[in-house]
């Protein structure tokens, strides 16, 4: 080959031997809290195997990971608190008071923040992380308030409520609520794609996902799900809308770009969280009552593996 042939071709040739590399290995660490264990699972999301467990005690529910994945936060109901996870040390090192039955956790997009919905409460609570104290709360409008997350800009957090069919609006900056969207009966998993067009709610009694605008808070898109649909995730790419349906036992895939259904996934009994990994190439959803966690391959849509983990497993967090 001529030599300035060889110098083209050589950094093309690097260029893609690390983006293999990367895609292969770019999976992450994934936690997932087992309520009636007490314990939270730790996965290789690249190997599909258990590293380890640790004991949080009680009854961990919601979870949210600090942006560097050093910290893990698990609101714990049996101790009305906010369970704080060395993820390095594997170990619980504080819990923070939250309120009567804590339930899902969310973390602001920069890290300042992070919130337990408190259904006893009708509450949110928030979390400087900084200081490692409750800063100050939001009344919520829906009644047991069960998951929240923030826009993508950490401007605002939209919460759901188990008795409720709408979803509440809360200005972070003003700590206030300032509106409610009219979605279905019982919201619950919510979330943003990544450049903040659109926000998805799943609403279980309806067996529907709601697509809002965000600027004009109006639902645009109803799309029928499988029965019961729980949890929300989205790739980080935007591509796909994954939604877990707890009585179907499947998952569904949304095209967000159509706002239709492109795929349903057989997985476990009572599917609940899932989360997808940092290079999109895998969804792992909680199976409370298989004591599992199943692996989608995003490219087949397909399921790949089935983890044992601890029993009632609730939700997934990855980094």
């Amino acid at each position: 080959m001529p030599y300035a042939l060889a110098n083209y071709f050589r950094p093309l040739t690097l260029s893609l031997l690390l983006g293999f590399c990367a895609s292969a290995s770019a999976g992450g660490t994934a936690y997932v809290p087992n309520e009636k264990s007490s314990t939270l699972s730790i996965i290789d999301t690249d190997t599909a195997k258990v590293l380890g467990e640790i004991k949080v005690g009680g009854k961990p529910r919601g979870l949210a990971l600090s942006p560097d994945g050093r910290t893990l936060y698990v609101s714990d109901q049996a101790s009305s608190a906010l369970v704080v996870v060395d993820t390095a040390a594997r170990q619980v090192k504080g819990r923070i008071p939250l309120g009567e039955s804590p339930e899902g956790v969310a973390m602001s997009p920069d890290g300042k923040w992070v919130v337990g919905a408190v259904e006893l409460s009708n509450s949110v609570v928030f979390v400087d992380t900084a200081t490692g104290q409750k800063a100050f709360s939001v009344r919520t409008q829906g009644k047991n308030p069960e998951q929240a997350a923030f826009s993508p800009d950490g401007r605002w957090l939209y919460v759901s409520a188990e008795e409720a069919d709408s979803v509440d609006v809360i200005d972070v900056a003003a700590r206030q609520q300032v509106a409610s969207i009219k979605v279905a009966d019982r919201p619950r998993g919510i979330a943003f794609l990544p450049d903040g067009s659109k926000v998805y709610v799943a609403c279980e009694l309806a067996s529907t996902v709601m697509v809002i605008d965000p600027v004009t808070r109006q639902v645009t898109s109803r799309i029928k799900a499988g029965a019961f649909s729980n949890g929300v995730a989205v790739r980080p790419d935007g591509g796909r809308v994954y939604i877990s349906n707890g009585k179907d036992g499947t998952v569904s895939v949304i095209d967000p770009a159509t706002d239709t259904l492109v795929a349903t996934i057989p997985v476990g009994k009572r599917p609940w969280g899932l989360s997808v990994t940092p290079d999109g190439g895998r969804v792992l959803v909680a199976n409370g009552r298989s004591n599992s966690v199943s692996v989608i391959d995003t490219v087949k849509n397909a399921l790949l593996e089935t983890i044992p983990v601890g029993e009632a497993p609730w939700g997934v967090a990855i980094h």
